[in-house]
């Protein structure tokens, strides 16, 4: 019975050693602390040897305070004690105390070395990694293939292709190239710092070749998108791992080939035993989603159900994004609800919101926003943009103070996003903040900002500001630049500016698009160049092979009615490939009754209102032009029929922005708190300005009443009570800027251009169709619009 007593069997050093390692093996950390109280009875306790297996059965069990103080107990510490101690602290990620035990050294070699270099590596810390390897070289110690390999994934982590050459240069003055790993590495660190044609030689001078080579070079071709390449190594591969076909389908999704990823996914279960993990499951159902192909999701997403291990948080995006995209918003909704968002990536968020959004629908959008618990910059921008795609906002508004008090600094999306709501509000000094705001970040030099700044100065009415912010791009505009300020030119009337853009656009290069011939075709509508719109028009059709749409068909409808030609706007109508639309019908009404044509308004009115039986333009078009020409019956008749058909006229309003606050104003307005100010005012800019010569045009009344009525009803027309608003609430010399919804009668016309003369201001009305900037009794429209 004593012989079973371990105590006082007769224990060597090998045979604590051999349970030592038994206990690592199967992580036994209290079988370990048991042998440890075994050998200090024994009185082993001051082998070295002995010792240096404890301390390193301590380090690799994650017991490291325990191996520090065997580390300091021990009597004879050796490098192998040393570098156990270092490892240690090195791969948890303690550097600090890694350093010391490393500087305290009395004699580094490669294994201290390298203990340092992993560690960095595996925690991110490249730089470090990377200067503790020149450090090294400088002492003259000898390199191995461990260390190589993990100071060349460091450099393949940054991109640092200079010290990765001078690290391949060690690799082939010491003979390490025959090593598979070493030679992956170097294979790897040049594909991934940008060096495509070094990693194809490294590849072909390669001896011996596995898996993972052939795998990097696959990558790499997907990475450039040579996808002919890519699949004829693929095909070489005489044996493949599931990250050879992960490689194939996930380059193909990535870069929008997702037909051709799902027929590799396809391929793969027919041709391979290997099963799909969870990074191919994710890239084919984001394949799925982007085809909207939602059977095939549900087939996918039933065979995760079964095999319950492929199931991971990136996989759960994945479903989540495809169901979003695919039509099965309320589907992807129940899987967040049975899984929790705290998981949720920005991908499936994004995805969620925009499927919310095509149903019109925000709120549930917003709901899984505020659950986030990790909202960064680009989950605020979704919801931002989404509330701004759904006309919120003031949302968008709401949403974005809070980001600017409580989330992480807005970048350049979030910044073009909201700039674009203030160009939607036309909110000039809202504008100016968001832009002061992009100046503090430096976004401001960012393309997507300035093309947003000069939309909104545009819309908010400073060309001047907008032509600034353009100039200041210099060698950073982008085609969006371009188009941006040919439009902003052409809504300012400025199309002579605008068409000389244009040329010096194509003269350096740059390629239009669509939306740049409508900006040009618009820049010739506003100015009266119809021969020169006919050019653009052909150049855009025979030169640059860009097919017309309805956008373009209704510029040249425009550029003929507004020129007269009105017939020669009806027969372009009639040739039009397409159905024309609301808005080219309505162009040629506008035109007659602008030239008085009454049979050809008949006849747009007409085939108007066949497509929108509830137009309301239409009806009015048409009896204001029999009242323009004095069939005040007929114009009686079709407002009768208006009225029967319970059809409501739009009413004409006109704002101004004062001090944030925007001032709402109708025809004969007596709501505002100030209405006797403004009309006392306007009473006396009246008087005045017809004094200097100014008379109403009373043709601008459409109905059949006296002309001292008429003039009454001019007198109060909504941008005129507007501008007397802003005449009294402003300082002198300062310009005024009037939005109007619909297109500025003949008499503001007229008399706003005497007022301008009369304050000595810049008045700046926008209407329905561009902006006139009057100044010193004229009008940058030239009286042509």
């Amino acid at each position: 019975m004593e012989a079973s007593n371990p105590s006082v069997l007769p224990f060597s050093s090998e045979l604590f050693v051999f349970r030592l390692q038994k206990s690592l093996r199967t992580r036994d950390i209290s079988g370990g602390k048991l042998i440890h109280s075994l050998i200090i009875k024994s009185g082993l306790h001051l082998g070295v040897f002995l010792m240096n297996s404890l301390m390193n059965f301590y380090a690799k069990t994650g017991s490291v305070s325990d191996a520090h103080q065997l580390f300091d107990e021990i009597p004879v510490r050796t490098n192998l004690s040393w570098n156990t101690i270092l490892s240690a602290y090195a791969k948890q990620g303690r550097f600090e105390l890694a350093l010391r035990i490393f500087n305290e050294m009395p004699d580094r070699d490669s294994v201290s070395w390298t203990a340092m270099i992993v560690g960095y590596n595996k925690m991110g810390c490249f730089n470090n990694a990377i200067g503790m390897f020149v450090k090294m070289i400088s002492d003259n110690v000898p390199i191995t293939q461990f260390m190589i390999t993990n100071v060349l994934a460091s450099c393949a982590a940054i991109g640092a292709l200079d010290v990765g050459r001078k690290v391949h240069s060690f690799v082939v003055k010491h003979g390490l190239s025959s090593y598979v790993s070493v030679a992956n590495s170097v294979l790897n660190m040049y594909a991934k710092s940008g060096d495509p044609i070094m990693a194809k030689r490294v590849f072909e001078r390669m001896r011996l070749r596995d898996i993972s080579s052939w795998n990097t070079m696959i990558s790499l071709h997907m990475q450039y998108g040579r996808f002919d390449l890519a699949l004829s190594q693929f095909e070489q591969m005489t044996e493949r791992d599931i990250v050879s076909w992960n490689t194939i389908i996930a380059g193909y999704n990535q870069r929008g080939f997702d037909m051709e990823a799902l027929v590799i996914f396809s391929d793969m279960l027919k041709d391979s035993s290997l099963k799909p993990d969870k990074f191919t499951l994710a890239s084919v159902l984001s394949a799925c989603g982007n085809l909207e192909k939602l059977e095939l999701g549900r087939q996918i997403h039933a065979q995760i159900v079964r095999n319950a291990s492929n199931a991971s948080v990136s996989v759960g995006n994945a479903l989540i994004s495809m169901y979003a995209k695919s039509g099965g918003v309320e589907i992807a909704r129940k899987i967040l609800l049975h899984s929790g968002s705290s998981h949720l990536n920005v991908i499936a968020f994004t995805a969620l919101l925009d499927g919310y959004i095509k149903l019109g629908d925000v709120k549930p959008a917003r709901q899984i926003f505020d659950s986030l618990t990790d909202r960064d910059v680009v989950a605020w921008t979704a919801m931002i943009v989404g509330y701004v795609q759904n006309g919120l906002n003031d949302d968008a508004l709401e949403l974005f103070r809070s980001m600017v008090r409580e989330g992480p600094r807005p970048n350049n999306y979030t910044l073009a996003a909201m700039l674009s709501v203030s160009s939607s509000l036309a909110s000039l000094d809202y504008g100016k903040q968001i832009h002061a705001s992009a100046m503090r970040s430096g976004e401001v030099l960012s393309a997507s900002v300035s093309n947003a700044l000069i939309t909104m100065y545009a819309k908010g009415g400073s060309i001047s500001s907008a032509k600034q912010v353009y100039y200041l791009m210099r060698q950073k505009r982008d085609p969006v630049s371009w188009t941006s300020m040919i439009i902003a030119l052409a809504q300012h009337g400025l199309g002579e500016e605008a068409i000389e853009l244009f040329e010096s656009m194509l003269t350096l290069g740059v390629k239009p698009d669509h939306i740049t011939f409508v900006g040009v075709l618009s820049a010739c509508t506003h100015v009266g160049w119809v021969e020169q719109g006919r050019k653009y028009y052909n150049l855009m059709r025979n030169v640059h092979k860009i097919e017309p749409t309805l956008s373009h068909y209704a510029c040249m409808i425009d550029l003929f009615g507004r020129a007269g030609l009105l017939q020669e706007a009806f027969n372009f109508i009639k040739s039009m490939p397409i159905e024309p639309d609301v808005i080219a019908w309505g162009s040629l009404l506008s035109s007659c009754k602008v030239h008085k044509n009454v049979d050809m308004a008949k006849v747009a009115a007409e085939r108007l209102l066949i497509i929108d039986p509830g137009n309301s333009g239409a009806y009015s078009a048409l009896a204001n032009l029999y009242s323009a020409c004095g069939k005040w019956e007929d114009a009686a008749r079709i407002r009768k029929s208006m009225k029967d058909k319970g059809v409501k006229k739009d009413q004409g309003f006109s704002w101004v922005q004062i001090r944030n606050t925007v001032h709402v104003f109708g025809v004969e307005d007596g709501t505002h708190p100030q209405k006797d100010a403004i009309y006392k005012m306007m009473e006396k800019i009246w008087k005045e300005i017809k004094k200097m010569g100014f008379i109403p045009n009373t043709e601008s009344v459409l109905h059949d009443l006296d002309e001292e009525l008429k003039e009454q009803m001019l007198k109060h027309h909504s941008e005129k009570l507007a501008i007397a608003f802003g005449l009294i609430s402003t300082p002198e010399n300062t310009t005024l800027r009037i939005m109007k919804n619909l297109r500025v009668c003949n008499d503001c016309h007229s008399s706003i251009k005497f007022i301008s003369k009369l304050v000595s201001r810049e008045i700046i009305v926008r209407d329905a169709t561009r902006f006139h900037h009057f100044k010193n009794g004229m009008c940058s429209c030239r009286d042509y619009w």
